[in-house]
């Protein structure tokens, strides 16, 4: 094996993920909350430090300081302490029960003899526009269908090529982003019933009982098994970003494309409900007028 077919290696730190340590091997954050606790302690003991005995606030001080080291340095669930007890917070105070819709009985005092009324559950994107971006935490994004590549059936210096390409494409990026890979439940009925519908326009007689034939095998594929696609998604921040994605996923010989608005709401849906077959042709935009054209 040559120096040119030898497989490319990139050693990726596993802390790649973690934030950047400022001072004294703390972040940002942990410098902040140990160091508020400081500043606050202190200002409250130039203001009311007469009215305590020093012992009573070097206690107190030790006790309250030693509890912001161990918000700010502890970690619970995989999030640090004081994210889990924010989180924590905001659930004890968020509705117990979550259910599409609008709340009835607003206006009625609960009793005890009244169940309470579920809270709507609310999606995080706001806002679909007809051209495919959508609005979500404040911010626009765009959704990319993305094809796939097999890197392993390519040469050393292509898988190269290719990684070095993909990480252009990542330092492109001017905001967040995100590759969503997700298997579905491929529905084959269609396809069937288009193969059938084809199968009179064919030349030949032979071509027309083969097709049916293959109509028949789809069916039967169908309804024994449990045929699965991939869709592979890239989200992108930024309304003016996606035709850049678009080209350096392009460079990388991968079929990219931006979702406009009824398949970005399209995506949402199966998003929602991965577990049914997504419903063919495209889907209606939030907010947009649905109408029916007669064809008679």
């Amino acid at each position: 094996m040559t120096q040119q077919d030898t497989p490319p290696r990139a050693v990726v730190p596993a802390n790649v993920n973690e934030p950047d340590r400022i001072a004294f091997g703390l972040t940002f954050r942990q410098l902040g909350i140990i160091g508020g606790v400081g500043l606050a302690g202190f200002g409250l003991y130039r203001a009311f430090g007469h009215l305590l005995p020093p012992a009573v606030w070097i206690v107190a001080g030790v006790i309250v300081f030693a509890a912001a080291v161990v918000v700010a340095l502890g970690r619970r669930d995989g999030l640090p302490l004081d994210v889990w007890l924010r989180h924590g917070f905001a659930l004890s105070r968020s509705p117990r029960t979550l259910t599409p819709g609008t709340a009835r009985a607003s206006s009625v005092a609960v009793t005890a003899d009244m169940p309470s009324v579920p809270a709507p559950l609310r999606s995080p994107v706001t806002s679909v526009s007809p051209t495919g971006v959508l609005t979500s935490e404040g911010s626009d994004k765009v959704l990319i269908a993305c094809g796939t590549t097999n890197i392993h059936l390519r040469t050393g210096g292509e898988q190269g090529a290719l990684l070095d390409g993909f990480g252009r494409f990542l330092n492109s990026l001017t905001g967040p982003a995100q590759i969503v890979v997700a298997a579905q439940r491929h529905d084959l009925t269609v396809y069937a019933q288009a193969t059938v519908d084809h199968a009179p326009r064919l030349p030949h007689p032979a071509l027309q009982a083969a097709a049916d034939d293959y109509a028949d095998f789809l069916l039967e594929l169908d309804n024994r098994r449990d045929p699965l696609r991939r869709q592979v998604l890239a989200v992108v921040a930024g309304a003016h970003a996606a035709d850049t994605a678009v080209r350096a996923l392009s460079g990388l010989g991968v079929e990219a494309a931006a979702l406009d608005g009824p398949a970005v709401a399209s995506a949402l849906a199966t998003a929602v409900d991965p577990f049914s077959p997504p419903v063919p042709g495209p889907r209606a935009v939030p907010g947009t007028p649905i109408t029916l054209r007669s064809t008679s």
